[in-house]
C-alpha cells in the first residue's frame, strides 16, 4: 500500500466514505443497498462496466427495483463510446462526493474494480495522454493476433513492466504497451505511489466467502444471464465489438460463436470460466490491500456495527 498522508482529524470529521468491495457475485449490490438504507444515504458504484448504458445483463447491473431503493451514481451514466478510466473516475467521484457530503455524513462506494477504488481514495498518478492512433493500432493488433502476441510484445518492449504486470489481463498489458510506444518510457516510471490527502475518512470493507461457494454463485449467475436474454443483448452490440468496453467478460465470449465457431454450451462454459478467473484476480488484489476488513456477506449486523464503531464524530 502507498504511504499514508492523512489530513488532520478535525478536517475529516463529519465525512465518511464506506467502501464495500469484493469479487463479482459476492453479494455487494444487495448488501450495499441494505447498508445505505440504514444510513439514509446514496451509493457511488465502483464498477468499470456497469457505468455503460448499453451494457446491462452481461454486467449484472442492479435491476430497476434495486436502483429505486437507494439513489445510485455511475450506473448507466456513460456510453460505450466514452473514454472512461481510473483517472476519469477519480475526478468524477470526487466531484460527486463533494456534492453528496453536503447532504449526507456517510456515503457508500460499492463495487469490485479495485483500481477505481484506489483512485478515488488515494489518488492516481498523472499520466501523459496517449495518442488515439497508437491506442487503436494496439487494440486492432490484439484483436487480430490475440493474447499471446500481446504478452510477447510487452515482454520484449517493456520487460520492467512485464515483471510486475497482470500477465493475463489484456487491458493492463495494452495500457503498458501504449505507454512504452508513445513515450519511450515504461509506465512504471510514471507511478509515484504517493497517496493524496482526502478530506473524508475512509472505511474499507471487503466481502469474502469460500472459493467453492463463490464459483457456484458465478456459475448460477451466468445461467440466469443466459435465460434473461444475454445473447440478444450481445448480438445488438456485436458491430461495436472493437470498442474497449466490449472487450469484457460476458460479451467477448460470444463473438466467435456469432462467427460460426463453437456451440452455445461452449459460450456459457467460457463465460463461467473467465468470470471465475476474473473473480480470482479480484480476490488477489483486495487481499494485497492492507486497509480492508473482510466479512462474510451474511454478516450484515456485524458489518453495520463495524461501520458505526469506526465513524469519527
Amino acid at each position: 500500500m502507498a504511504e499514508h498522508l492523512p489530513l488532520p482529524l478535525e478536517e475529516k470529521s463529519g465525512k465518511t466514505l464506506v467502501v464495500l468491495a469484493g469479487p463479482t457475485a459476492s453479494g455487494k449490490t444487495a448488501l450495499g443497498i441494505w447498508l445505505a438504507r440504514q444510513f439514509n444515504t446514496e451509493i457511488l458504484s465502483a464498477d468499470s462496466r456497469q457505468c455503460y448504458q448499453e451494457l446491462n445483463i452481461g454486467v449484472a447491473r442492479p435491476n430497476p427495483e434495486e436502483l429505486a431503493a437507494v439513489p445510485h451514481h455511475f450506473i448507466a451514466s456513460h456510453s460505450i463510446h466514452d473514454h472512461v478510466n481510473a483517472g476519469y473516475y477519480e475526478t468524477y467521484g470526487l466531484q460527486l462526493l463533494s456534492r453528496l457530503f453536503e447532504q449526507h455524513r456517510i456515503v457508500f462506494v460499492v463495487g469490485g474494480t479495485g483500481l477505481y477504488i484506489k483512485a478515488l481514495t488515494e489518488g492516481m498518478d498523472r499520466m501523459p495522454e496517449i495518442p488515439v492512433s497508437i491506442r487503436d493500432q494496439i487494440t486492432a493488433a490484439y484483436k487480430t493476433n490475440g493474447l499471446c502476441w500481446l504478452q510477447a510484445a510487452v515482454q520484449k518492449e517493456d520487460p520492467l513492466f512485464w515483471q510486475s504486470a497482470e500477465q493475463k489481463n489484456p487491458q493492463r498489458l495494452m495500457r503498458g504497451l501504449e505507454f512504452i510506444r508513445s513515450t519511450g518510457q515504461s509506465i512504471i516510471a510514471y507511478r509515484k505511489n504517493q497517496q493524496k490527502p482526502r478530506d473524508f475518512q475512509v472505511i474499507h470493507l471487503a466481502l469474502d466467502l469460500p472459493r467453492e461457494t463463490l464459483y457456484d454463485r458465478i456459475n448460477q449467475r451466468v445461467t440466469l444471464m443466459m435465460e434473461a436474454g444475454l445473447e440478444g443483448e450481445v448480438r445488438t452490440l456485436y458491430p461495436l465489438r472493437h470498442l474497449n468496453a466490449l472487450q469484457t467478460v460476458g460479451y467477448k465470449e460470444w463473438y466467435p460463436y456469432f462467427e460460426g465457431s463453437g456451440s452455445l454450451d461452449s459460450v456459457k462454459e467460457k463465460i463461467q470460466q473467465n468470470t471465475r478467473h476474473y473473480a480470482k484476480r479480484q480476490i488477489t488484489w483486495f487481499k494485497k490491500q492492507q486497509d480492508f476488513l473482510c466479512f462474510s456477506p451474511e454478516d450484515k449486523e456485524k458489518i453495520l456495527h463495524c461501520i458505526q464503531s469506526r465513524i469519527k464524530h
